[in-house]
């Protein structure tokens, strides 16, 4: 079972993807570190909101889109 942490990294990852943009690319739009992204989306890193905001932002998506899941 997929816990919320891996569940929002899919979130990032289909919206990142959709958006046509690299790991690298996103990290350096939001002002965070590739491997950042890359653990974020792995799932293997909780993530504050502040960063969520940032991640967000940068796809040109709301906050709450990254949420439904």
């Amino acid at each position: 079972m997929e816990n919320i942490c891996q569940k929002f990294g899919a979130n990032v990852r289909k919206y990142r993807i959709s958006a046509k943009l690299s790991q690298e690319t996103l990290a350096e739009i939001a002002s965070l570190h590739r491997t950042y992204i890359s653990d974020v989306e792995r799932g293997h890193r909780s993530i504050s909101l502040g960063n969520i905001q940032k991640i967000a932002t940068s796809l040109n998506i709301e906050v709450y889109q990254l949420f439904i899941f």
